[in-house]
């Protein structure tokens, strides 16, 4: 799969407003360092001034009396200089650092916040990008770039003043020679800057698709993939080094453009400054201090080519992460929302219905009632909308049409927070950070103590393969909990949701990676947290669910049959179907442990 680059262009005005919130946040750490930089660059005019009098008065006179005078001035100056430079450097690296941060941070939270549908839809590489790469052009806003630029600014209007007063025509033209610099700068910055829009989403593109093979590496070598993951990841890489090339042309042409430039100005000071000299409008010393000023009158503008590239690629940063904090978050509404409170667990669907995309619907008309306490299981073929009516259980979706009642409340207007934190998930593809056994249970409820943990563990039964670990509890399970079997990260999802002691509880598949002992135990424990509390369960293995009060056999996206076991056998319609058909392949599957394949065909054999 190759990325493919978004084309549009930088949006100015948001980027603009996001850079004015950044400078007015640090506009005091900001107006300090440019303090600092007028008194550093009003410092560095004293070299170049001191030129005059050097050969003028020192030299040209004989006066050796001041050339102390000059050389002390020049050092002094310089180490000043020296030292706020420094300083400035210091301030506003700091600064640009805790921007950095600060943005990190607040971009973070903001994806956090965000739709699971958002999340649905982009790579978790794009989202690292936004989070790490964008924000990383913000220190050429807080730090050195808009500084630079302004000390350039302030550095070139002095030079000028002073070069106006040595000689007024001469600087006219030099004004002349760079003004068709700034043209071809101008247009040069406009052809660059969809350049390094596009480079962001390519790069971020690219981490999103490395991130994805890196995390699926197991599948990729079982399937021998390596060679196919590196010709896609080479095409991205290509796309992006294409980007590159065509910017860095764009650079080094006006690099290269600037060095002609001051080659010109360079013409016109020997030509126009040495006829001066020559008829006695100039003194020598004149001549020098003004080829000294126009060095750093030429090259404050010239900078701008570098520091115009910087500015511009930070735009694009903040371009795209205005994008992202421009969408709105999920919990935006909670403030007018109700609070959720205490909750029974009384749950209501209404004729609910529900789709991805418009046109095709997941689920349709969707009504049915899961009293406090009670437990619904989900039954039907894949793609049937199981999980989908979970997740609206779970409010990651909300209905196109209909609703959906918590005691008695439309959940929509319930505020998420307060409502999702009395929500216990297990989950059948379960999901464990890089940390330890303790540390991925206690999730669920950061406070809890390590008596609380084991307690919870017990009766998950987790505690039989924890204490087999030299590290027990503190055992760090690899990212994705790699270290545990299925069954084990099973067990410890379990025991995270009974940590966290919810009035709705989900089970998706909770018992799916788990041999028929083990499901045994955790059937037991799950009896017990499913206890008063409101449990919504997805099971394949029909016998599993024998005990629910309700069974909701959903076909494409309606239910078709509900009731209890005993009755949806009675009926022998979807629901005896599918259990005859489990039955009957779990009954053909089954294979005694001692024999073999070859032993077991050929008893069939002497059978017949």
């Amino acid at each position: 799969m190759q990325p493919k680059a978004d084309k549009k262009k930088i949006n100015y005005s948001k980027a603009l407003a996001e850079t004015r919130q950044l400078l007015w946040t640090h506009r005091w750490r900001l107006a300090f360092g440019l303090s600092l930089m007028l008194i550093s660059r009003s410092l560095s005019l004293v070299l170049p001034a001191s030129t005059k009098f050097l050969i003028d008065e020192v030299i040209g006179k004989s006066r050796q009396e001041l050339l102390w005078l000059v050389a002390l001035a020049a050092l002094v100056a310089t180490m000043l200089q020296a030292v706020t430079a420094f300083a400035l450097s210091q301030i506003l690296g700091v600064a640009a650092q805790r921007a950095i941060t600060e943005m990190r941070k607040r971009v973070h939270e903001h994806i956090e916040r965000l739709p699971v549908s958002y999340f649905d839809a982009m790579k978790t590489g794009q989202l690292i990008s936004r989070i790490m790469q964008d924000a990383e052009g913000v220190r050429n806003l807080v730090g050195t770039g808009v500084v630079q630029l302004l000390g350039g600014l302030v550095t070139a209007s002095l030079c000028l003043a002073v070069l106006l007063y040595l000689n007024w025509s001469m600087t006219l033209i030099t004004i002349a020679v760079l003004a068709v610099f700034g043209i071809v700068l101008s247009m040069a910055f406009k052809r660059l800057r969809p350049l390094f829009r596009e480079r962001g989403e390519i790069q971020s593109q690219v981490t999103g698709r490395l991130s994805e093979s890196l995390g699926g590496i197991r599948v990729v070598k079982a399937y021998t993939a390596e060679r196919r993951e590196k010709l896609v990841f080479a095409r991205g890489v290509h796309q992006l080094f294409r980007n590159i090339a065509r910017s860095m042309t764009g650079v080094s042409f006006v690099m290269a453009f600037s060095s002609m430039i001051v080659g010109a100005i360079g013409m016109v000071i020997f030509f126009v400054g040495g006829s001066s000299v020559i008829r006695g409008e100039m003194t020598l010393g004149d001549l020098f201090m003004y080829v000294a000023f126009t060095g750093m009158m030429t090259m404050p503008v010239v900078e701008l080519a570098s520091i115009g590239t910087q500015i511009t690629e930070a735009l694009a940063g903040l371009d795209r992460i205005r994008e992202v904090l421009d969408l709105k978050t999920e919990d935006s509404d909670d403030a007018n929302r109700q609070a959720a409170g205490d909750l029974e667990g009384h749950i209501k669907f209404e004729d609910v219905s529900f789709e991805y995309q418009p046109g095709a619907p997941v689920l349709r008309h969707i009504s049915f009632e899961a009293p406090a306490g009670s437990t619904t299981a989900l039954v039907g073929s894949s793609g049937s909308g199981k999980s989908t009516l979970i997740s609206l259980v779970m409010n990651f979706n909300q209905p196109q049409s209909g609703r959906i009642l918590v005691d008695g409340r439309e959940l929509s207007q319930l505020r998420m927070r307060e409502y999702r934190s009395n929500l216990g998930v297990v989950f059948q593809d379960n999901f464990l950070f890089d940390g330890t056994i303790a540390d991925n249970i206690s999730f669920a409820n950061p406070g809890a103590s390590r008596a609380e943990i084991e307690a919870a563990c017990r009766v998950a039964h987790c505690d039989e393969f924890i204490q087999r670990f030299e590290k027990g509890y503190d055992t760090v399970v690899g990212e994705r909990g790699v270290k545990l079997s299925g069954g084990q990260r099973q067990r410890v999802a379990i025991a995270r949701a009974i940590l966290a002691d919810p009035r709705i509880l989900i089970l998706d598949e909770a018992t799916s990676s788990l041999d028929s002992e083990s499901e045994a135990l955790i059937q037991q424990a799950l009896s017990h947290l499913r206890n008063g509390r409101t449990t919504f369960v997805i099971a394949h293995r029909l016998s599993t669910i024998r005990a629910a009060d309700q069974i909701l056999v959903i076909e494409g996206g309606a239910i078709v049959e509900r009731g209890k076991h005993a009755e949806l056998m009675a009926i022998g319609g979807r629901y005896r179907e599918l259990h005859d058909r489990q039955h009957a392949f779990e009954r053909n599957q089954f294979i005694n442990p001692g024999e073999d394949f070859t032993s077991l065909a050929g008893r069939d054999l002497q059978a017949k």
